[in-house]
């Protein structure tokens, strides 16, 4: 037996020294054998762990062991290790020649595939950022998209709903219970006989119809998602409202029926120029209906809690048939002035009707909010300024208009008011009546501006009137023309203070807040309610009263003046005393002043009404009070005589004028009441008074001057009256 280690060793024993070259031959074939013998896994591994002498040795071991007999299978190991060999040169061969060429064919797949790696890197940055923009551009479209899809899917919803619905209806025996109780009612008789002339199973029938009428309303109630379908366009800014309710729909599906027969497409009955016919056709169902839904379907909500009502649900339905069919009639009439306002005249009378005799709430929709819609509003408001332009146009072109229409009528015309003024101030109480149900503020405002213009206007055209007519401002129309300013300009005043215009003050003030468009004082005074949305036309109309006023107390002054010359040069001096006369009479030249007086007093009485004539006398007594103190009185001296006949015409004839006017006139000729109260003095009172104002040159003599009656005159006048006295004693004083 040949020990591990000398066998290890054999294979350098059996070599011989040569090159280096064979060397390295020699121990490739020894390495190539030893692999045929111990398998190439095994000399690989043996190599890495530097084991090939052991491994060897295990091989032998395994194969021959330590029986001798063994042996005689080296020759066959041999030839199995030399068939190994062979094969191993074979394949270190062919591996040897193929390998460069497959490492050179990967090579160039390799540098094919970088060059197309290349390309492809260079295509996607423009085409990453072309894909960007894309998505970008599409985003809106697919948000868009996402919304049409949900609200698809939505109506889908609806329409499996209203499908079943549908379908129920359809199963229904309530339509064939209406049709029993003879339902719709068409004529005012009919629905007057309802419950007269029902069959003796009428108790099983309504009992039916509370059955299924509860049915519906369940059916309705229970769906959340199912709102009313508006039909209208949002430009015309209906209020929001849940749908009729289920079984009101349904009793009005017959009448809706009859609506669009009768009223759309070529039918005779539907005549652009006759609104009238379908809007009297729906109050006249509405009314013939009302008492039957009171009586019979009222108590069935009431019975299942409900809070509608079944007479104005009823009514809000017909109404949907209305608003529907105006709103494709307008805008065929928009712009013929006389058929646009009929419609518009029969849309507000329709409008009064529903709400004050069928109490239709305003806070549902109606007509005001189709009348609103911008364009016909815009329109509305273009009509209403031509047609009472030209209204006013023939107001005034007639002499008839400046003459009062309750003239005969005492109790009445007060104001004698001019019919132009009264026909115009109803002309924009009907302009109010017309816009005040407009379901928004700020339309509202608008036509408010509108009446403002037309008022002005007005006052303009009254203006020009008046001022053809200043050189006889007591003649009748000038008087006319002031009685009509007084007038307007009272009822605004009056206005102003009514609940529906002081709400529009309130709106304004939002406006105007909101805008900027007043200062902090004047949105004050407008809050505080210490002005009001006519005060500027007022302020106008007021100022042009006070200039006519002026005007005829100016002219009535100038003649008092020139009839008074005579009486201003009245020998005062001279003049017989009282004792001296048997009875004191009106002095001769005063006769023309109070003539004069007398008659201008009483035209501009019966042509001035009430309270225009008391400003014009007063304002004329003002004036005439400093005119006789000053021109009369303070430019004469009187003696006793004088004093006392100065005294008797001025409160016993000229004061006595104005004593129909008010109950103490004197009070108003203040200068030339106390002027005559000094000149008539008796001697010690003037003399003691006299001595009084002298003696307190540097203190007030009031006290004095009171006792006498002197409340007016400063202390420095008295003294000049008490110095036009000639009927001193010779005291030398």
């Amino acid at each position: 037996m040949i020990p591990a280690g000398d066998l290890g060793k054999l294979p350098a024993a059996r070599c011989c020294p040569e090159s280096d070259d064979k060397m390295k031959t020699t121990e490739e074939k020894s390495d190539m054998n030893i692999a045929a013998l111990v398998g190439s896994d095994q000399l690989s591994q043996g190599r890495d762990d530097d084991e090939l002498p052991l491994n060897v040795s295990v091989f032998i071991e395994k194969e021959v062991g330590s029986d001798l007999k063994s042996l005689k299978k080296l020759g066959k190991l041999i030839e199995k290790m030399t068939e190994n060999k062979i094969k191993l040169e074979e394949q270190v061969f062919t591996i040897s020649s193929e390998i460069p060429k497959r490492i050179q064919s990967a090579l160039k797949d390799a540098e094919e595939s970088k060059q197309v790696l290349n390309q492809f890197l260079e295509q996607e940055a423009p085409l990453f950022s072309s894909i960007t923009s894309h998505l970008l551009t599409a985003q809106p479209w697919m948000d868009d998209l996402g919304a049409m899809i949900n609200e698809i899917e939505e109506i889908e919803q609806h329409l499996t709903y209203l499908k079943w619905v549908s379908q129920i209806e359809e199963l229904s025996d309530f339509e064939e219970i209406l049709a029993q109780l003879h339902w719709p009612f068409i004529t005012h008789t009919q629905s007057q006989t309802v419950g007269i002339s029902w069959p003796a199973s009428a108790p099983e029938i309504y009992g039916t119809m509370e059955t299924l009428f509860c049915q519906l309303l369940k059916l309705q109630a229970s769906d959340e998602l199912l709102t009313e379908q508006k039909q209208l366009p949002e430009k015309y800014f209906l209020p929001a409202c849940p749908s009729v309710i289920l079984p009101i729909q349904i009793m009005l599906t017959p009448l809706q029926k009859r609506f669009k027969y009768h009223f759309r497409g070529n039918r005779q009955t539907n005549v652009i120029s006759k609104p009238e016919w379908y809007l009297a056709q729906i109050l006249m169902w509405i009314g013939n209906h009302a008492h039957f839904l009171d009586e019979k379907i009222q108590p069935i909500l009431d019975k299942v809690n409900s809070a509608v009502n079944a007479r104005l649900e009823f009514s809000r339905g017909l109404m949907m048939l209305i608003l529907e069919k105006l709103a494709s009639d307008i805008p065929c009439l928009l712009y013929d002035d006389n058929l646009f306002c009929h419609l518009v005249d029969e849309v507000l009378l329709f409008e009064r009707e529903l709400h004050s005799v069928h109490g239709y709430p305003s806070t549902f929709a109606s007509c005001m909010h189709i009348l609103s819609e911008e364009t016909c509003f815009q329109r509305w408001l273009t009509v209403e300024r031509k047609f009472a332009l030209q209204k006013m146009d023939s107001l005034l072109s007639s002499e008839a208009v400046w003459v009062s229409q309750y003239k005969d009528i005492t109790d009445v015309d007060e104001m004698k008011v001019p019919d132009c003024a009264e026909v115009f101030m109803t002309l924009l109480l009907v302009i109010t009546d017309r816009y005040k149900n407009l379901p928004t503020a700020s339309r509202k405002l608008q036509f408010l501006e509108l009446q403002k213009d037309l008022i002005d206007d007005f006052r303009i055209r009254l203006t020009q009137v008046m001022k053809e007519e200043t050189r006889a401002p007591l003649d009748f129309r000038y008087c006319a023309i002031l009685n009509a300013v007084n007038y307007i300009s009272t009822v605004l005043a009056d206005w102003a203070d009514n609940v529906f215009f002081l709400q529009l003050q309130q709106a304004a003030l939002e406006v105007f807040a909101e805008n900027n468009a007043l200062n902090k004082l004047q949105l004050g005074h407008l809050a505080s309610m210490e002005s009001s949305v006519f005060d500027d036309m007022i302020n106008l109309l007021e100022r042009l009263k006070l200039d006519m006023l002026t005007r005829q107390v100016d002219y009535v002054f100038r003649e008092v003046k020139d009839a008074a010359k005579l009486y201003k040069k009245e020998r005062w001096l001279s003049l017989p005393s009282q004792s001296e006369q048997a009875v004191m009479s009106l002095s001769t030249s005063a006769c023309p002043l109070l003539l004069t007086l007398r008659d201008r007093l009483l035209q501009l009485e019966q042509q001035l009404c009430f309270s225009l004539f008391r400003i014009f006398w007063q304002m004329l007594v003002e004036k005439l009070d400093i005119y006789i103190y000053q021109e009369v009185i303070l430019a004469n001296h009187f003696n006793e005589g004088g004093a006392a006949q100065l005294q008797f015409d001025m409160t016993r004839n000229l004061f006595p004028l104005f004593s129909h006017y008010c109950k103490r006139p004197e009070n108003y000729f203040k200068h030339v009441k106390e002027a005559c109260i000094v000149l008539n003095l008796n001697i010690g009172s003037a003399l003691l008074l006299k001595d009084v104002l002298q003696s307190s040159e540097h203190l007030p003599a009031t006290a004095s001057l009171n006792e006498v009656g002197i409340y007016k005159l400063a202390q420095q006048d008295v003294e000049i009256l008490l110095n036009l006295r000639t009927n001193w004693p010779n005291t030398g004083k």
